[in-house]
């Protein structure tokens, strides 16, 4: 009974953690629809995406503090409960920037942005996309088949040097255009390529926590 009782404990672990990484995950796609409805003119389909995406990050820290929870119980190896956490703990940092970018959108939809910055930033945020749903695929094979999450892991860092050639673009973009942009605006546009940037960044570091992974299995 108490092998049953621990062996569904771990599995519980294990599904709220699974849970919380593809919930933040996911939330780069909220971002890219809000950014693709700036882009188009639709201001309040972006601002009801954003606030879905933060009600989404509400429920990802919560299901972090459960698994930190579920962690202090139980008998799992140390080396487990350190994997889980490492990954939980990222993936949660990558959702924190993911609403700080969405932050910016809100008070810069109605900043008078031209539309080849938005459009500039849309294309990041398809990039993200692919960078974060690559590195999707490659936690769920991570305990199947290492030797594929592994090479879906590089991938992953090929996806985020794209996202930063395009952040590179979108700063000289935001020189060229410092003569028609409020410098307040220019600041906060600024921050927004750093966030989403970071976020891109934070998907590359699970990556190579996994190609780490893969060795030690």
């Amino acid at each position: 009974m108490e092998r049953w009782f621990e062996k569904r404990r771990k599995n519980k672990v294990l599904d709220i953690a699974y849970r919380q990484m593809t919930l933040a995950l996911d939330t780069v796609n909220d971002l890219e629809r809000a950014v693709k409805a700036i882009f188009s003119g639709d201001k309040e389909s972006s601002k009801n995406t954003i606030e879905r995406l933060f009600v989404i990050e509400e429920e990802i820290d919560s299901l972090r503090r459960t698994v930190f929870e579920e962690l202090t119980k139980g008998s799992l190896p140390p080396r487990d409960r350190e994997d889980i956490m490492h990954l939980v703990k990222r993936l949660d940092v990558m959702a924190d920037f993911v609403k700080d970018s969405a932050r910016n959108m809100i008070i810069l939809m109605d900043a008078g942005v031209p539309t080849d910055v938005w459009k500039a930033f849309l294309d990041m945020s398809s990039s993200i996309v692919k960078c974060a749903a690559t590195l999707k695929e490659s936690l769920k094979l991570l305990g199947e088949n290492p030797s594929e999450a592994r090479t879906l892991s590089l991938k992953v860092e090929e996806e985020e040097n794209k996202v930063d050639k395009q952040y590179l673009n979108i700063k000289s973009l935001l020189l060229k255009r410092v003569d028609k942009i409020n410098p307040a605006v220019l600041i906060m546009l600024k921050d927004l390529a750093d966030y989403m940037e970071n976020a891109a960044d934070s998907c590359a570091d699970v990556g190579d926590y996994i190609r780490v992974l893969t060795v030690l299995k």
